[in-house]
């Protein structure tokens, strides 16, 4: 019988979070460590992943900084060997570094696409590769897409392709972890917009593209749409990721886990 007093604890986990010096980010490697997970905060934001890093141990959790650029392979294994080596192990991947960029289709330039992609895609690509190679039975992988990986809106080309990417490779490398018995689970989360700089400029780039006459309308519009009347916050998401890594979710690999406050189902 599940001990549901124990089943969304993450005691011993040892956990690497990318893109972890702020926004959801930040606030899932924060939850992770409440829960008892240790936590590999990375980012190229060294500052502000050090200020992470920093709350982490004034609440009495454990947690180590490592510079990490999710383009780079090399640091990519370098950030693994770091998990194991300052925390003594790796059992959680949470592919969570990504950029947004706005722009109407025939005024997209390709080397903005490229950017997106390279770090929205190749960086969980690479993420998903190295965490494979380490990871034993009972691991969990969490890649942060969003419900633009399963809509479409008009000016954000690049970001759509790069989190629909995002929802098939997690898919595909469930798939792969299971058949090949690795014992590996791999799940993606895909928020609608979040209260945070990200979702901040989200929502201003309709008025740059005059898409909205102004912030305030744009807001409004788009907060109209979200059935439950709010935008989400970074614990939301943070919740949604402490449950897909833990005990509770053991049967639950390739899905994708809506968090949109009923955005998609209007």
């Amino acid at each position: 019988m599940t001990d549901y007093n124990k089943a969304f604890r993450l005691d011993g986990k040892v956990a690497l979070v990318s893109g972890a010096a702020r926004g959801i980010g930040a606030a899932v490697a924060e939850a992770l460590a409440q829960v008892g997970a240790a936590v590999l905060v990375t980012d190229i934001l060294d500052d502000v992943g050090q200020q992470t890093v920093a709350r982490i141990q004034k609440a009495g959790g454990r947690a180590a900084f490592q510079h990490h650029d999710v383009t780079v392979e090399s640091q990519w294994e370098a950030a693994v060997a770091a998990a194991q080596q300052k925390l003594g192990g790796l059992d959680i991947v949470v592919n969570n570094a990504g950029i947004e960029t706005a722009a109407l289709l025939a005024h997209c330039e390709v080397e903005d696409f490229r950017k997106v992609m390279d770090i929205n895609v190749t960086g969980v690509f690479l993420g998903l590769k190295h965490a494979v190679r380490v990871l034993k039975p009972g691991s969990s992988i969490v890649n942060l897409s969003s419900v633009a990986g399963l809509i479409g809106t008009t000016g954000h080309i690049a970001y759509h392709a790069s989190k629909g990417a995002v929802r098939l490779m997690s898919k595909a490398a469930a798939v792969e972890c299971a058949q090949l018995g690795m014992g590996i689970r791999v799940n993606s989360v895909h928020p609608a917009i979040v209260d945070t700089e990200m979702g901040t400029n989200f929502i201003k780039h309709f008025v740059d593209l005059k898409l909205a006459p102004d912030y305030a309308t744009a807001e409004g519009a788009f907060k109209a749409a979200h059935p439950l009347g709010r935008f989400g916050q970074p614990a939301d998401v943070a919740s949604a990721v402490i449950y897909l890594c833990s005990e509770a979710a053991q049967w639950i690999t390739g899905t994708e886990l809506v968090l949109d406050g009923g955005y998609t189902a209007v």
